[in-house]
């Protein structure tokens, strides 16, 4: 397979705050990242063109002929055939949007004009797309898993209906209820299922998290890497190191990176008018609508949530957010605020910082200076506007 170097479009903008801190391609929807269904799937070679602060992090896109792919598309078989098919200087597009491009330089521009694709091609171009379309997404994770890996058995106590349920290497199900029949589950390598949890697929439990006793979960929910989730947890996709151990209800919601949610948080995912829920696009500057009835919570990497917050139907909580305090915050939360629904203060960086460095480091991951530097970039960029 010819490199593919997975560029930042049109698209990274509008998913804010959650590409803050990364390329497109390592959003997480189904069991794995974007990026990694490349690596994954098709033992692609990959690299990334990304925003310039993020390269220090991710380096820079490898020279020489290469596939150009759009971050935010979700690689399927049918797309990936016709990507693989393109020659030198050929784009592929959809519907207006840009696809991919083969070059053996960066071209100067990437185009919409191009050899429309065929089929269903899926660009998540919002943050909400993520959990709308998280189960198709693990449904396809799934059906390729089934048939390149072999699962661990289920134990004999656990109370497992249907048999769509893949258990992975050293994985731990204690005494627990589990629905796959509803959909796929995945309980991936070293992660824990606690006694008296009750899961209703589809769910993609990731490496080394736990699920928290009497947990309640709903699908299609994904649990990303190093996480522990409790309380009741409802279509939502938390990316990975990240914490919601108590009650509390996180629904139609999408979590970064080293977040904690605390006790009793709770996230409102449904207007009492029933009305359609609009979300702040950092891109537009202003809220735009979902199309739909149910969205929750959006919430950019290192945010905390204090005991007994509550967050209205479609907040958007910016990076290294703290919020705390009784009543409702805004909808609309900066990166960097400290504070909750009286007012919000910017947050110290240096006081930011120490926090991430000691989160960090309770998961055996050393804050680098590259990293550093990414999250001094985003608060000098996006302050909190008195």
């Amino acid at each position: 397979m010819s490199h593919v170097i997975l560029t930042d479009h049109a698209e990274r903008d509008h998913l804010l705050p959650l590409t803050h801190t990364r390329p497109v391609a390592d959003i997480r929807i189904g069991l794995w990242t974007i990026a990694e269904r490349w690596k994954r799937r098709w033992d692609a070679s990959v690299s990334y063109l990304t925003q310039e602060y993020l390269t220090p992090v991710y380096g820079a896109p490898r020279s020489g002929e290469s596939l150009y792919v759009n971050g935010a598309l979700f690689p399927t078989d049918e797309v990936v055939e016709q990507i693989m098919s393109l020659k030198e200087g050929e784009t592929l597009t959809f519907e207006g949007k840009w696809i991919a491009t083969r070059s053996s330089e960066r071209p100067a521009e990437f185009s919409a004009n191009g050899t429309e694709a065929r089929g269903d091609i899926s660009v998540v171009e919002r943050p909400w797309k993520i959990f709308q379309w998280n189960g198709w997404a693990i449904d396809q994770d799934m059906e390729w898993l089934f048939k390149n890996a072999m699962s661990q058995a289920v134990p004999s106590h656990v109370t497992l209906i249907g048999e769509r349920i893949f258990v992975d290497e050293g994985a731990e199900i204690l005494p627990s209820i589990i629905n796959a029949d509803e959909g796929w589950i995945y309980v991936g390598k070293d992660a824990v299922i606690m006694e008296g949890s009750m899961v209703r697929g589809s769910l993609a439990l990731m490496d080394h998290s736990t699920l928290k006793m009497g947990a309640k979960i709903y699908g299609p929910t994904t649990i990303g890497p190093h996480s522990k989730v409790g309380g009741e947890v409802n279509n939502s996709v938390i990316f990975g190191y990240s914490n919601k151990a108590h009650d509390g209800f996180l629904g139609n919601s999408v979590i970064g990176e080293w977040c904690n949610l605390g006790a009793d948080t709770n996230t409102s995912n449904l207007k009492n008018n029933y009305a359609e829920v609009k979300v702040f696009n950092y891109a537009l500057g202003r809220r735009e609508g979902t199309t739909s009835q149910f969205c929750g919570l959006t919430m950019g990497d290192h945010a905390k949530a204090g005991i007994n917050t509550m967050f209205n139907t479609g907040t958007v909580c910016g990076a290294f957010a703290n919020v705390f305090g009784g009543d409702f915050p805004h909808q609309v939360i900066p990166d960097f605020a400290w504070g909750g629904a009286a007012e919000f203060k910017q947050y110290r960086l240096n006081d930011a910082i120490d926090v991430a460095r000691k989160v960090m480091i309770r998961r055996n991951i050393e804050l680098s200076e590259e990293m550093e530097g990414v999250y001094n970039h985003i608060h000098d960029h996006y302050p909190v506007q008195k």
